[in-house]
């Protein structure tokens, strides 16, 4: 199993750890069956602040989805909407434990250099 680092911006960031959103939405998902997700949160904080377990993937079409999703999606209708648009499948990690970290690291302490469109590989974590 894998790891991937993925770029998620502030506000969802903060939900992940609160634990108000459970799932993180995506247009396309890791080949590899991926254990943990390695949180790099986006401008204006650009750290890594926290791991979430990964308990399953789904991938449906998108209104399914949402009915799956909606209680613990951590986002608004419109905003999915708008994320998926002209979709035929969407996908969303089933996040489980999430870690957060008293001190936030920086991409290179994963081996990357910029944040990744979508995901990279990167290597094992805390969880």
């Amino acid at each position: 199993m894998s790891d991937i680092l993925l770029s998620i911006n502030p506000q969802f960031v903060d939900k992940i750890i609160s634990g108000e959103k459970k799932y993180e939405f995506r247009t396309r998902v890791a080949k590899k069956r991926v254990k943990r997700i390695v949180i790099y949160c986006t401008f204006p904080r650009m750290k890594i602040l926290a791991e979430a377990e990964i308990l399953g993937v789904l991938k449906m079409d998108p209104e399914s989805l949402w009915k799956e999703t909606q209680k613990q999606a951590g986002i608004t209708k419109s905003f999915f909407d708008a994320y998926f648009k002209g979709r035929k499948v969407a996908y969303a990690y089933k996040l489980g434990r999430v870690i957060a970290f008293s001190k936030e690291k920086s991409l290179s302490d994963h081996g990357c250099k910029s944040a990744p469109q979508s995901f990279v590989y990167v290597k094992g974590g805390n969880l």
